[in-house]
């Protein structure tokens, strides 16, 4: 799995309200880009090895 940049707090914000209110994406406050967020993610059911920001899979659960 590709390592993840770290993101400022008003991105982890986003993400926050994004997956409290169980959405699948939010737009990024600074770039403007849709982002997937974890909630979707871990739904899908498998890592896709990309470095997506918010990946909620470990690297041994991704390698699996």
């Amino acid at each position: 799995m590709a390592a993840r940049e770290p993101f400022s707090s008003r991105v982890g914000a986003a993400h926050a309200r994004a997956c409290a209110a169980g959405h699948d994406f939010y737009v990024d406050p600074e770039s403007g880009l849709m982002v997937m967020t974890a909630v979707y993610l871990r739904e899908r059911g498998f890592c896709c090895d990309n470095g997506c920001r918010h990946c909620p899979w470990d690297e041994e659960e991704a390698t699996a």
